[in-house]
Order: structure tokens, then sequence, then C-alpha cells
């Protein structure tokens, strides 16, 4: 079969490999449909590491996929050859601390598609999966949505992990797939006020057409200033989903006392720092997101409903024999994109 590998910083290629096997009772063999590229692999690509995270090349990315079984294991029970999935990217042993305490995505042992040191990632023709890693998807749904509900899931974790959203003011500071996966369930599950800010003017309008109530670009006026105004008791919880230090600021300026911040955004750096004074006063509530727990199902639920709709996500669209292109158009935020997608067929 054939994958699309990183050969070094900025460099990918298309390699043969041979075709992934059937080993454990557990394991689904999935022809590789779509996959979207997600700013962590962006991350692989142009720095060759996330934090302790380092790239030993050749190497698989990708982990946001949806696909078609091709065959099961002799315990597979939960789907079928030619079922259409959604894929999660996760791999916890079930047996840890963490597992049994109900945090498998923070398992001792986990094995994540596309990280280094973990597991190759799903831009390949074929992969093997766990079965607890494979969702059917309703008929009426595509597999662009499919693969759509992983970062979803995280927004969707992210926003069960903050406040009650009910009459929330809201702040998401970086409108990427992440913010945007953010601002959806924070709506549908009643959100008042959410305000919006990003580099990008095309991304605003796509945070206005997902419903934001305001949204502002960083780089042209003083967004703290301007919500403060729009809110004078400022937020109740604001989600940082860019990984930027600025935007770390700016957070800690426009929540309430009380407030709570949500950090999503994994920065190029080790360290974020934070200023003191407002953050004790403020009696501020930090919380780090890592990835999702338990919401794809969820994720696949609010899509298949109608509750929420993803297709404004995906603006960009290349073969797998485009690979490079897509990550190329996405590293330099090039026009307008918000989310690429890798289609295989």
């Amino acid at each position: 079969m054939k994958a699309m590998v990183l050969t070094g910083i900025r460099q990918m290629e298309m390699q043969e490999f041979p075709m992934p096997e059937i080993a454990n009772d557990d394991d689904v063999l999935i022809k590789m449909k779509v996959v979207g590229i997600c700013g962590s692999d962006v991350h692989y690509y142009t720095s060759g590491k996330i934090g302790s995270q380092i790239v030993q090349y050749p190497f698989p990315v990708g982990h946001e996929g949806a696909g078609e079984v091709i065959a099961v294991g002799p315990g597979v029970t939960r789907v079928t050859p030619g079922d259409r999935i959604a894929i999660e990217p996760a791999m916890p042993c079930g047996e840890c601390d963490q597992c049994k305490g109900g945090r498998p995505h923070t398992c001792r042992k986990l094995r994540f598609l596309g990280c280094p040191g973990q597991a190759d990632g799903c831009l390949s023709e074929y992969v093997v999966m766990p079965e607890n890693s494979c969702f059917q998807i309703a008929d009426s749904m595509t597999y662009t949505q499919a693969a759509i509900s992983e970062p979803l899931a995280i927004g969707v974790y992210a926003v069960n992990q903050s406040i009650s959203m009910s009459g929330a003011s809201v702040g998401i500071l970086g409108f990427g797939p992440i913010g945007m996966s953010v601002i959806l369930p924070a709506i549908a599950k009643g959100a008042s006020k959410i305000f919006v800010t990003d580099l990008i003017d095309e991304r605003l309008s796509i945070a206005r057409d997902c419903g934001a109530t305001w949204t502002g670009n960083t780089s042209k006026e003083d967004v703290v200033k301007r919500i403060n105004t729009e809110e004078p008791l400022l937020l109740d919880v604001v989600f940082e989903c860019c990984g930027k230090q600025e935007a770390m600021d700016q957070a800690i300026e426009l929540l309430k006392p009380g407030g709570k911040l949500m950090i999503i955004g994994i920065p190029e750096f080790d360290r974020w720092s934070f200023g003191v004074d407002k953050l004790r006063h403020k009696e501020i509530c930090i919380q780090s997101v890592r990835r999702q727990n338990h919401s794809v199902e969820e994720a696949l639920e609010l899509m298949e409903s109608g509750t929420i709709n993803v297709d404004i996500m995906p603006t960009h669209r290349f073969k797998f024999e485009q690979t490079k292109e897509g990550f190329d158009l996405v590293t330099e935020y090039g026009d307008g994109v918000m989310k690429a997608m890798i289609d295989f067929d």
C-alpha cells in the first residue's frame, strides 16, 4: 500500500509499505476514505516535534479519519466488513489507573494515531485499529463529516468540561478548526453571547456564519477594549484555541472574577506565562484540555440529529497524492483556509 510520510522538516513524500494485517482478535482493517489535516500534524511537519514527542523519519502522520471496514478479527462485534466508520485515534490500554478511573485519554500506555513513538498515522491507504476506535456512521453522514467528528469531539469535550453554557458569555481566542469545534457545541448547549478573535478575516467571517455575537481581528484593533465595551461585566469562560501567549494574556484580561480559562491550543514554546495580579485577584480557574474523552459518540449524534452542521468547516480539498500541497497551504494559512481535507477516492 501507499502512505504519505514525513521525511524531514517541511518534507513529505509517498512511499510503499506492506499492507497492515489483522493480528489481534479485536483488530479492524480499514480502507481510508478521508483524512483531515490537523494543526498538530502541521507542528510535526514544520518543527518535527510537539514537546517531548519527536518525529523519527520517515513517519506517517494523520489522525482525523474515516473509512470503510474491509476485514475484522474474530472477536470484533461492533462493526462488520462494508461498514462506514469514523475513527477515534486514541488507543488506550484499558487496564491502567487512568483507564479504570474513566480517563482513557490520559492512559499511561496510550497509543495515538500519528503520534511519534506511539502509532503511525492514517495518511495511508489502509490502517488497522482496535474495534473500540471504530464508530459506525449513519447512511446520511458523509465520510468528511465522520472525519471531522475527531476535532469536533475535542470541542464537545472542552465545552462539557468548562461551565454550564446556559446563558453564558463565552470567548474563543483563535478560530481555526478547534475554535469552530468549540463554538458549535457552545451554541447548541445554550451560550448567549460568543466573542471570537483571530488574525484571519476569512475565518472571522465563518465565525459570524456560525453564530458568533462579535468578532475581532487582533492585528487590527484592541480586542480586549472592544469586548469590554460590549460586555462590561466580562466573560464567564474563555477558550484559548491558538496556542499564543498574547491570547493567553488577553484571556486573563477578558475573564470576569470567578471565570474559567480553558487551554486547548498547542503552543510552539515550552512554558506559558501568567500575570499573577489579575489571575489571583479574579480567582480565575485554569483547566488544560487534553484531546477528548468519551465525546466522539456525542459529536456524531449532534451531527446526525442536525443539531450541529460542520459542512462549513472544510474549505479546501486535495487528492491523496497532493497531500504536501495541503500541508503547505495550512502551514501558511493560505487562501483563508479553515480545514483542508485529503480524499483517497
